[in-house]
């Protein structure tokens, strides 16, 4: 399906993708394997999903302002989550119910036919403050049999069809299918600044009707953004990025947090949440999405955070931020852990056995690091930006240089034995304790590799080849 604003909103993608893209290809810190949009601004990661051979990556995407605009829904496609083709947007802001963005969501796929779901952004006309009046947060579907072209769309809710007493801000719909019938959730801000989660049931893809409402019995953030509710090994977690909440030791360091609740009973009836764990303690970790790919299920995050104090100095080149590493989701004793998909280790080159001792330093723009720490206290430094170090059950990710803006971030951590590094030419990624404690943050180095300012143990390092 199209229409004249479609069309004429396509060539003005393709045009500013043909102008801007040599600038933005220059930057030397482009990134080597992780999405990132070729000119613009990108954000939260939409439509996570394996049609057939192929997975789908859909990201928000401003490709007219690399500090947002309005949002579209980029399309990356790979057959193996390493090699990775850039396609024409699947999403345009081109109908009446969501001319002012194509917000998120999420994939559906049945009968060979993928439902993508997401919120349709109007913003009226007039003196509104767009939170409580003048805005329209609509739940739509567009439907695609080939995974590149919309064949249809529709809107299916609208402000008026949402429970009572909450706020214009409903949206980012996440559908599956359970005991014969469809669920949807919806993040929520309530009239009274609470956030929640909507839960919707229906037949038919089409008709929703809502059937519970889960939330804290205190007052938890003022909006919760992007939910995620699925099962893993037995035990449901709700994952959502509530916004509001105040710093509380080396909880909710960053403006907006992300995380999860573990789910206890039935989440169409009686249930309750237990208590929230943050999915990341470093800069750049919010609204991520999952998707089930057999028995496994893969999460991608917005390597980014809204309204942010720090900045990125990639504006310069036409461009802004990227996802993180596809990491598989893991239950263990109540808690998620998340840890990169093995598929990248096909990108390691030679393996370089590392005695680790200070002033150790070790050249590379990209890698993958391993490292044994014998439980003793270390510190290193990470592209010459980007410093990691432990004592005293304190584990520190600092940015004193290249950081624009970024200053520190910790996470209690009572005996790291193993740390995986995974360093972009612009980000850098630490899963510790298998995966139970991430730190993920960008940075903007001139000089690239490792040095270790203090620490023993021993290391493997392998550069990554770009794929």
């Amino acid at each position: 399906m199209s229409n004249a604003l479609q069309r004429d909103l396509m060539r003005l993608v393709e045009r500013v993708e043909r102008e801007d893209g040599p600038r933005a290809a220059q930057d030397p810190h482009r990134l080597a394997f992780h999405l990132m949009p070729p000119v613009g601004w990108l954000n939260d990661p939409n439509g996570l999903c394996r049609m057939g051979e192929d997975y789908h990556v859909f990201f928000q995407y401003g490709p007219f302002d690399c500090t947002g605009g309005v949002k579209h829904w980029g399309h990356y496609r790979s057959r193996d989550l390493i090699h990775w083709d850039l396609l024409p947007p699947m999403l345009y802001p081109d109908q009446p119910y969501d001319i002012h963005g194509v917000y998120s969501g999420s994939a559906y796929l049945e009968d060979g036919k993928m439902y993508l779901y997401y919120t349709g952004n109007v913003k009226h006309e007039g003196d509104y403050d767009y939170v409580y009046t003048g805005r329209g947060h609509n739940t739509c579907l567009a439907v695609s049999e080939d995974g590149r072209t919309v064949t249809s769309k529709q809107c299916l809710m609208e402000n008026k069809d949402y429970p009572a007493g909450l706020s214009c801000h409903v949206r980012d719909p996440k559908v599956w299918k359970q005991d014969g019938m469809y669920y949807m959730v919806q993040g929520a801000r309530t009239v009274e600044d609470r956030g929640e989660v909507l839960i919707f049931q229906s037949e038919d893809k089409v008709h929703w009707t809502h059937c519970n409402t889960i939330t804290t019995p205190e007052p938890f953030g003022y909006m919760w953004e992007c939910p995620d509710l699925f099962e893993l090994d037995g035990q449901w977690f709700l994952c959502v990025s509530p916004q509001g909440l105040e710093r509380a030791g080396d909880c909710f360091q960053n403006r907006y947090a992300c995380g999860y609740f573990p789910l206890y009973g039935d989440f169409r009836g009686a249930c309750r949440l237990g208590a929230f764990q943050e999915l990341d303690k470093g800069f750049d970790f919010y609204a991520p999405q999952s998707f089930l790919d057999g028995a496994r299920r893969i999460q991608f995050g917005w390597m980014g955070m809204p309204d942010a104090e720090y900045t990125n100095p990639t504006t310069a080149y036409g461009w802004q931020h990227c996802l993180t590493v596809p990491c598989v989701l893991t239950a263990k004793a109540g808690k998620l852990l998340r840890n990169p998909v093995p598929e990248l280790d096909t990108l390691h080159g030679a393996l370089r056995q590392v005695a680790v001792s200070a002033g150790r330093h070790e050249e590379a723009r990209t890698f993958d690091l391993r490292y044994q720490t014998a439980g003793q206290p270390f510190s290193l430094t990470i592209h010459d930006s980007v410093r990691l170090s432990w004592k005293e059950g304190t584990l520190t990710l600092a940015v004193p240089a290249h950081g624009a803006g970024r200053t520190a971030r910790i996470a209690h951590c009572a005996q790291p034995s193993v740390l995986r590094i995974l360093a972009d030419t612009s980000s850098v990624e630490v899963f510790a304790d298998g995966g139970a404690l991430c730190l993920s943050t960008r940075c903007y180095p001139e000089n690239w590799g490792v040095r270790w300012d203090a620490g023993t143990g021993t290391a493997e390092l392998w550069e990554m080849q770009q794929p």
